[in-house]
């Protein structure tokens, strides 16, 4: 097999043996296990468990005779049956946890809340993870818990396309402004991955806010659902390091509800006051 194919096989969650199995079965169709075992190399000792499984997963067909033959599905129903077999995974493990919950917590909880006794308000303010990602990953789990409102802000929205999806739910649901980096504060690269974005962002979510501020940005990320009471809210954040490569960054979290507001006042400011539309940006 070549590279891709392996690769694109590894991603349905195949062994080596039945990844190779599989695709010189979509090869050269219906056979039986020792002309495949012949085929592929795989040792005669395995190639039966190795064809059980698949058919367990319901990718291959068992032709019922003497010998019995395998037949491998169609593409498109392997695709389906792997994204089937993983709902039902999740499904049963979900129910798995769910089992285990009144257990858990009262193991747990008790050792969590006398621990959590010792923590200093200084630790309490936050939590780092890597930039890239994870903080991609937290970015759309607040996209997905927002309630009210989410407010980006951002240079050019580089990583747009790895959290669109849970950006287009937070759109349906709740209020969401945008806040880039005005573009002649830019590189020409980042100039012109903004400028597709906003193109993109305009067309498809005319919903979201879109404003450009003028002064510099000290930093940028993603808040959600501020509260001027300081009782609510969650933001991640990194501040702006122009020597430091993203690679070795750290984003920070913070569910502090003092802290969130006080992001919150300062996107609303620079919205308010100190930011244009995309046509006064030039880029209408």
């Amino acid at each position: 097999m070549s590279d891709e194919p392996s690769r694109l096989l590894e991603r349905l969650g195949l062994t080596e043996y039945e990844g190779t199995a599989l695709s010189e079965l979509l090869t050269i169709g219906r056979t039986t296990a020792p002309n495949l075992a012949e085929a592929t190399g795989i040792p005669k000792a395995r190639i039966y468990g190795v064809l059980d499984s698949l058919a367990d997963a319901g990718y291959v067909k068992v032709v019922p005779g003497r010998p019995k033959e395998y037949q491998p599905r169609p593409p498109g129903e392997i695709l389906d049956r792997a994204a089937e077999n993983r709902r039902q995974e999740f499904e049963d493990f979900a129910r798995e946890v769910d089992g285990m919950r009144d257990d858990f917590l009262a193991e747990f909880g008790p050792r969590y809340e006398s621990a959590s006794q010792d923590v200093s308000p200084t630790e309490e303010l936050f939590h780092v993870v890597d930039v890239g990602d994870p903080s991609e990953s937290e970015t759309r789990r607040l996209y997905r818990e927002a309630d009210e409102r989410v407010a980006v802000i951002t240079k050019s929205f580089e990583y747009f396309e790895a959290v669109e999806p849970a950006f287009a739910t937070a759109v349906d649901r709740v209020a969401v402004d945008v806040l880039f980096l005005h573009p002649d504060r830019l590189e020409p690269e980042n100039r012109s991955i903004q400028a597709d974005t906003v193109d993109y962002l305009t067309a498809e979510y005319p919903a979201a806010g879109v404003r450009f501020s003028t002064g510099p940005l000290p930093w940028r990320g993603t808040l959600i659902d501020p509260s001027m009471d300081y009782e609510g809210g969650e933001a991640i954040f990194l501040v702006e390091e122009p020597d430091v490569p993203n690679h070795m960054r750290q984003a920070a979290i913070t569910e502090n509800g003092s802290f969130v507001a006080g992001l919150k006042r300062y996107v609303d400011l620079v919205w308010e006051h100190e930011s244009v539309t995309a046509t006064e940006a030039g880029l209408d």
